[in-house]
């Protein structure tokens, strides 16, 4: 079999070959097919090809389903893993997913399902150029945000200040056939109340004091492609009413006019507030938020997904530096450990900030420039109680140096020391800000 380095491939694992309709379709599909069923092999093809797609049957012989989804998902976090199961394994398809597995399809599957899952591995890489998924909650939301981009329904996006919402909705646009239409990103919280009508749907000239020409709106801009409303919670409730009409007859009329627009158009919404309690509260137009609600999609806290934590790092590394700087073990260990609070966005803000703190090209913990009250509870209590030994020990060494007068060689004979050593450990006192002049 002759393999073509210039195409993305299939790597199908199992103990039964793809029958010649399979293999015609992914051929058919663009993707070159390489096939074994010999579980030492799969860590070769992995290295070798880095398949897009990989289908893991469940008689792989020797080695569990459980744990080669583990394994590959590990050695190839961005790779569409398809778990192969029987309609008697649903509990070991369940499993799958949980353990890094995208999708599963039940045996026996008809080649038009084949497609539809080649496909969906194709569109979910053509989203994937902007945006870091590696830990299992992230690469579970990519492919629900990737079966909702093959749809036409509303999105609702939740999640945190700074999770990477809109990127989200970007992911969903360049995933959908609406791709190489336009997106068009509007914050509902950052534009003034009474321009935010205007700027929605547009206006004519002369429609208020200084529309002194047409305006386009957000909307008409964004026509054929995708608009996100974002922080769609502090859209005030007249305007609420009004974009309800707009999403039920995917019309408009700009203000100054009674001419209609047809839309054709995308609705991706998203908060950092839960809307069904803005819905109890009387903030938020119920039948608005079932309009939008249609495929709600939650993006985790970045404390909640640390594998993307390091991912992301090195992506930013990347995108301000080209790839110049290393991070040490010890950035690395303080980057995974602290929480966060600022999400995705204060990563960015901490790595920029990083790259211009580095004196070399190893960034050091003392770069970050982290608060340790955002560290956990456990690291943070631990740093205290080695300070608080360390202080114990200056406190001894100080008072045997009041004992003997501050007398070296007696103070280090009664520590069990050497007055070398006693010397270092008044260095490292001075560097602590004690005033060791009393005892000269």
């Amino acid at each position: 079999m002759r393999l073509s380095m210039n195409k993305d491939y299939v790597l199908w694992l199992s103990q039964l070959s793809p029958s010649q309709e399979m293999a015609a379709c992914i051929n058919a599909e663009g993707f070159q097919l390489l096939h074994t069923d010999q579980a030492q092999e799969v860590l070769s093809y992995c290295n070798t090809y880095q398949p897009l797609v990989i289908f893991a049957d469940s008689n792989l012989g020797k080695m569990d389903l459980i744990d080669l989804v583990l394994l590959l998902s590990r050695r190839l976090p961005t790779a569409h893993i398809v778990s192969l199961v029987t309609k008697e394994q649903s509990e070991l398809a369940s499993a799958s997913l949980q353990h890094g597995a995208i999708d599963y399809l039940l045996k026996p599957f008809m080649a038009s399902q084949l497609k539809t899952t080649l496909r969906n591995a194709r569109a979910m890489q053509r989203g994937l150029t902007d945006i870091v998924a590696v830990s299992q909650s992230s690469r579970q939301i990519l492919q629900l945000a990737n079966r909702a981009a093959q749809t036409e329904a509303s999105v609702l996006i939740l999640g945190e200040s700074g999770t990477g919402k809109e990127k989200l909705a970007q992911f969903i646009h360049q995933a959908s056939e609406r791709a190489a239409k336009p997106f068009v990103a509007v914050n509902c919280a950052a534009i003034p109340e009474n321009m935010l009508e205007a700027m929605l749907f547009g206006y004519n000239k002369g429609a208020f004091t200084g529309a002194v020409a047409q305006q386009v709106g957000k909307f008409e801009a964004a026509n054929g492609g995708t608009i996100l409303l974002d922080e769609i919670s502090e859209l005030p409730l007249n305007l609420q009413a009004k974009l309800l009409r707009v999403l039920q007859e995917r019309e408009l009329e700009r203000l100054g006019s009674n001419q209609r627009i047809k839309l054709d158009i995308r609705v991706i919404a998203a908060s950092n507030k839960d809307l069904r309690t803005q819905v109890q509260q009387g903030m938020f137009r119920e039948d608005l938020f079932y309009r939008l609600d249609v495929l709600p999609l939650s993006w985790p806290a970045l404390r909640e997904r640390r594998d993307d934590i390091l991912p992301l790092t090195e992506f930013f590394i990347q995108k301000y530096a080209q790839g110049k700087y290393t991070l040490s073990k010890a950035a690395r260990d303080l980057l995974v450990q602290y929480n966060w609070p600022g999400n995705v966005r204060e990563l960015e803000n901490t790595v920029q900030r990083a790259l211009v703190m580095a004196r070399g090209s190893e960034i050091q913990p003392q770069d970050l420039n982290l608060p340790a009250c955002y560290l956990p509870a456990a690291s943070f209590c631990a740093g205290l109680l080695k300070q608080s030994k360390k202080q114990a020990e200056f406190d001894y060494i100080l008072d045997l140096l009041n004992k003997y007068n501050g007398h070296r060689t007696k103070t280090a004979e009664a520590l069990g020391m050497s007055t070398r050593a006693l010397r270092y450990k008044l260095a490292a006192m001075r560097e602590h800000g004690l005033d060791l002049d009393a005892f000269a």
